[in-house]
């Protein structure tokens, strides 16, 4: 959680601040860009417009530089969610806020309609014609991700087992040393006093009457070697005088 925390940090911090220092410098450069498209009626509605004035209808270092800087964002952040995606495991709440931000960071996605609110201000910035008809949905992708990104973090971070994997170093460790009878034992602890009481009784009962049955059965095995043994001593002898 610290490298995605870390990772996210730097993507804001660094670029999307540097980036934020020169919007209208990204304003104008989509202007141009739609001015040599000849597409000025609609607004700039996704990433992969941005991409196409960038590839085809850029003429200048300083317009590439700054559309350049705008898609690499959106590709660093894209990767990020990929990258908890397949790392993290979170619960149906994480899940609903990764895959919004898969939605929104997609090339094909329309982001004419959304709009950041306070406290960014990135629309302010923008006339009333700009943010309503034609760039008020493209300032606004990077601070809507950004901030969905740090509310999958907060409630990542309100995860039990993810406290566990950060304090422990590894979620998984008492798993791998429990034995084989686990299930039997998590069985036993969930038995109510009584029952265990019981238990305890049925076993002790069966205890006792396997010693008793042992026992017995020595005891007849003995009477029988002594059966024997005065067998032996004593043969058989003929009625008469030899008798005695």
């Amino acid at each position: 959680m610290n490298e995605v925390k870390e990772a996210l940090r730097n993507i804001e911090q660094k670029k999307y601040k540097l980036f934020l220092q020169q919007q209208f410098t990204f304003i104008g450069a989509l202007q141009h860009t739609r001015e040599n498209a000849h597409d000025l009626i609609g607004p700039v509605a996704s990433i992969g417009q941005v991409q196409s004035y960038m590839d085809h209808h850029c003429n200048n270092s300083t317009d590439r530089r700054i559309l350049n800087l705008f898609l690499n964002i959106c590709n660093d952040l894209s990767e990020l969610c990929y990258r908890l995606e397949t790392v993290c495991s979170g619960n149906n709440i994480t899940n609903s806020i990764l895959e919004r931000c898969k939605l929104l960071l997609s090339h094909s996605n329309d982001l004419s309609t959304i709009r950041a609110t306070y406290p960014h201000d990135v629309v302010n910035h923008l006339s009333c014609e700009e943010a309503k008809n034609r760039y008020g949905g493209v300032v606004s992708l990077i601070p809507i991700v950004l901030d969905c990104m740090k509310e999958w973090v907060s409630h990542m971070e309100k995860l039990p087992q993810h406290r566990l994997y950060n304090v422990s170093g590894g979620s998984a460790t008492s798993e791998k040393r429990a034995p084989q009878d686990a299930p039997a034992r998590a069985a036993i602890s969930q038995m109510p006093p009584s029952l265990h009481l019981e238990a305890q009784t049925s076993t002790s009962n069966k205890d006792n009457t396997q010693v008793q049955r042992s026992k017995h059965v020595r005891k007849k095995h003995l009477n029988a070697i002594k059966n024997h043994s005065r067998k032996v001593k004593d043969p058989w002898k003929p009625p008469g005088r030899h008798a005695f």
